[in-house]
């Protein structure tokens, strides 16, 4: 085949107005409008109403290309103009006739356009406002979704996000945003391509399944067609990982054995080798006429749902192995999508990888993310859970509705299934879990739409094009059939009763889900960032601009409802900034280790979320601009693959006042080792209790060992002794001396604990920071003056002494440190 790109030439206009502006393709009208200086910075103050009113507008693209006589295209049987992603709602125009009208930035579309080509060829393309068309909509028939969004927002398959959630704007942009491009098909094309694995006494079978099509050009006869077809000779070669090429199969069967595989594992378990499968379609001439070539791993994956003495397990298993799902979930990385990039993605996730991620949700309110995306997934040992793109809304199954849906799920199912990180396909995000209630203002009354399409279309649609992946119908669910989705026994679990429903970080003991998909806290992006939107006058939480970029209703007075029970009154933004990020990080590193001492009854813990879509406050653990808040320092400690973590009990289980003089509060502490490697290991397990000097009063340590992908729970040990407000424990997990994982535990808040000044010092030395302390020192925090800096650690505990981090990015310019309860 050949591929002719069409991303020169454009021009745009709005179509109410006569000027034409340059336009970047692939791209967006914001990016164009912003290129040529026709709108603000949409993310700047609240210029975000303003870009929503750009979209009440239709807008034009137009461009020629010439094909002139003799163009090898045009010796090509079929020629099709291919566009990879409209959104959303367009008509397209070949040479002056309407080639299509289309309603789905999800879906590829392709039409074969050779009689239409000349010489001299004009393409335009007018999209029309995505605004209005959700309004009209609504009015027509308002179904319901998500109250943060715009109304109408699920009648367009248009990435719901984009309308607004509790964490984005309403930007709902348009454009060609994916490549468009001429293809010449000579004779013959392949198309659904599928590579099955069979594992079985230590050697893999693959078997290529695969479809090829005549080219749509003239044939005296249909038998002249057959014959065709009949000629066609299809060959599948294997590389190995190495780019040895190991095994060639011309001809049928299709079918590959591989003896000794280097089979594939998630981040954590094993390496990542990716073997290449090349499929060839050449006539009877030997002329190759089209090629299909991916990467793919070889390993097992599905769902793990054995019953046991807790209900149901939910857990992945790959390789014939229960893994305990760590990660967060993923939403897009921009609301101008031109602006997300290879290269982006690639940080984004090697972030998550090299924080010991070995799991990530493609969460079902955006888009199916790009080619990139997946494969470097499958480079990084990342599975992933991909939700369809359905979320928090209700849909009403039309026929014109199940044909386009049942299109754009078959597309995006054929381009992603060969992916070794695919893990888990899910219909949809928290639909089973309110339809039928009252949710939103309103009932739902679409419950048999919703079983049609979450539990017969698609997972009819699925055993067809994908059986060797795990389907699910809804995020969270017990397996369907509106029985009870939310079931702490079964199935995948949200739990955000930390957080929407007040409650305190202690919370999270009295739960053992099997899988939590979702659960989270918010904080406010870096200073620095927060710098890029406001002025200075708007730098107060409450204001009208600092508001605007918080999206979640009374989620800043909620932020100061935690912090007034954990931490002094913060007197500056920079304090209070920090403060709310160790919050947010104590709040899921609190769930976390609870959940992974309890690893067989849990086996999954995926916080929301991991990125964010413009600067803004929010639950993310790294922020727009790419700078990491304190919980994704936390995370790669608390997702370590050998973790030690405390159980510890005082006042913030009993609830007791603090001024109380008899002091009744009992005190006590429980170590846990979780080991979740491949690999048993020997290690020294210490515990001190200290003063606020850090001067050790007591102190134990014991030799264990500690079994692969298990967890190991010490006696509880008595801490009455200890001083509520001035004393503290320290506690550690050694390999052949080496400190792995530690921690600290306090009796009190932080805002009653009586610190003592640590005289933090800080200095650089090469490529290392070293930071000193004299007494205690609790969630050190290192910055620059532009607070970029990424480190291989960060807001940790210090014991006094010394800790040396390396400086992984950033330059160590204007350092300065701080800890909690030191004022500076």
């Amino acid at each position: 085949m050949i591929t002719r790109y069409l991303h020169d030439n454009w021009e745009m206009r709005r179509t109410d107005q006569d000027k034409w502006y340059k336009a970047t393709v692939p791209g967006t009208v914001y990016t164009d409008l912003l290129d040529n200086g026709l709108m603000e910075d949409p993310y700047y103050r609240d210029n975000e109403d303003k870009a929503l009113r750009l979209m009440d507008y239709d807008y034009e693209y137009r461009m020629n290309f010439a094909l002139p006589k003799g163009d090898e295209l045009m010796d090509c049987d079929e020629v099709l103009l291919k566009f990879e992603m409209l959104d959303t709602v367009a008509d397209i125009y070949l040479n002056g006739n309407l080639v299509d009208s289309v309603c789905n930035m999800h879906r590829t579309f392709e039409y074969g356009v050779k009689d239409s080509l000349k010489a001299q060829n004009e393409l335009r393309i007018v999209f029309h406002s995505p605004n209005a068309f959700i309004k009209k909509e609504f009015e027509n028939d308002p179904v319901l979704g998500s109250e943060d969004c715009s109304k109408g927002f699920p009648k367009l398959r248009k990435a719901h996000y984009m309308f607004g959630w509790d964490w984005g704007p309403r930007l709902p942009d348009a454009g060609i945003m994916r490549p468009v491009s001429l293809v010449g098909v000579k004779k013959a094309r392949l198309y659904d391509v599928y590579v099955i694995q069979d594992h079985e006494d230590g050697k893999v079978t693959l078997t290529v399944d695969h479809k090829y099509r005549a080219a749509h050009c003239a044939f005296e006869s249909a038998t002249d067609y057959r014959n065709l077809l009949n000629k066609c000779i299809t060959t599948v070669t294997v590389t190995d990982p190495e780019g040895k090429e190991i095994a060639t199969n011309v001809g049928a069967p299709y079918s590959i054995a591989i003896e000794n595989p280097q089979l594939w594992w998630p981040n954590g378990y094993g390496k990542q080798p990716l073997y290449t499968v090349r499929v060839e379609l050449k006539d009877s001439e030997g002329e190759l006429l089209d090629v299909w070539e991916k990467r793919i791993g070889l390993r097992t994956m599905t769902i793990s749902r054995e019953k046991d003495e807790y209900g149901e397990e939910f857990c992945h298993v790959v390789n014939g192995i229960k893994i305990f799902a760590m990660g967060a979930d993923y939403i897009p990385q921009d609301n101008i999508l031109s602006r997300v990039n290879k290269e982006r993605t690639r940080q984004l996730l090697q972030h998550c990888a090299d924080s010991h991620f070995n799991c990530i949700r493609v969460w079902g309110g955006g888009y199916y993310p790009e080619d990139d995306f997946y494969d470097i997934c499958d480079e990084l040992g990342l599975v992933v859970w991909q939700d369809l793109m359905f979320a928090c809304a209700v849909y009403r199954l039309t026929e014109d509705f199940e044909k386009n849906i049942i299109e754009e799920v078959s597309q995006n199912v054929e381009r992603l299934r060969h992916h070794a990180s695919l893990g888990l396909w899910c219909g949809n995000n928290e639909m089973e879990l309110f339809v039928g209630q009252e949710h939103w203002g309103a009932k739902f009354t679409l419950k048999s739409d919703y079983v049609k399409m979450y539990e017969y279309l698609f997972p009819k649609l699925l055993k067809t094009l994908d059986p060797q992946t795990y389907y699910w119908p809804a995020s969270p669910s017990s397996g369907g059939g509106f029985d009870d989705p939310n079931d702490e026994s079964r199935g995948d679990a949200h739990y955000w009763e930390v957080w929407h429903g007040n409650q305190p970080f202690t919370a999270y003991r009295q739960f053992h889900f099997r899988y939590l998909s979702e659960f989270g806290f918010q904080s406010f992006p870096s200073v620095k960032t927060i710098e890029t939107f406001t002025e200075p006058e708007d730098r107060n939480i409450f204001s009208y601009v600092m508001e605007k970029h918080q999206r979640n209703n009374a989620a800043n007075g909620k932020i100061m409802n935690y912090m007034s029970q954990t931490f002094l009154y913060p007197e500056s933004l920079e304090e209070l900034v920090y403060y709310s990020q160790l919050l947010q990080a104590e709040a899921i590193r609190y769930g976390v280790e609870h959940f992974r001492r309890n690893r067989g009854r849990c086996m999954g813990t995926v916080y929301w979320q991991l990125n964010d879509c413009w600067p803004v406050a929010s639950w993310a653990s790294i922020d727009y601009e790419g700078r990491w808040k304190a919980l994704q320092y936390y995370a790669k400690r608390f997702f370590a693959p050998i973790l030690i973590s405390c159980e510890e009990k005082g006042y913030l289980d009993q609830r007791v006042s603090v001024n109380d003089e008899a002091d009744p509060i009992k005190k006590s502490i429980r170590l846990n080792v979780q080991n979740e490697t491949m690999d048993s290991h020997e290690l020294e397990v210490r515990w001190q209790l200290r003063n606020s000097k850090a001067a050790v009063i007591e102190e134990g340590a014991e030799n264990i060992t500690v079994e692969p992908l298990s967890t190991k729970w010490f006696e509880e040990k008595d801490m009455d002794q200890a001083d509520l407000h001035e004393n503290y424990v320290s506690y550690q997990v050694l390999e052949n001396g080496d400190v792995i994982s530690e921690g600290t535990v306090l009796f009190c808040p932080p805002k009653h604990f009586k610190f003592a000044d640590p005289e933090l010092k800080v200095t650089v030395e090469g490529d290392e920071i070293v930071v000193s302390a004299e007494a205690y020192a609790k969630s050190i925090e290192i910055r620059n003056d532009n607070d970029d800096l990424l480190l291989s650690d960060n807001y940790f505990d210090l014991n006094a002494g010394t800790k040396r981090v390396r400086i992984l990015g950033g330059k160590p310019e204007g350092i300065r440190v701080r800890s909690v309860g030191i004022r500076l």
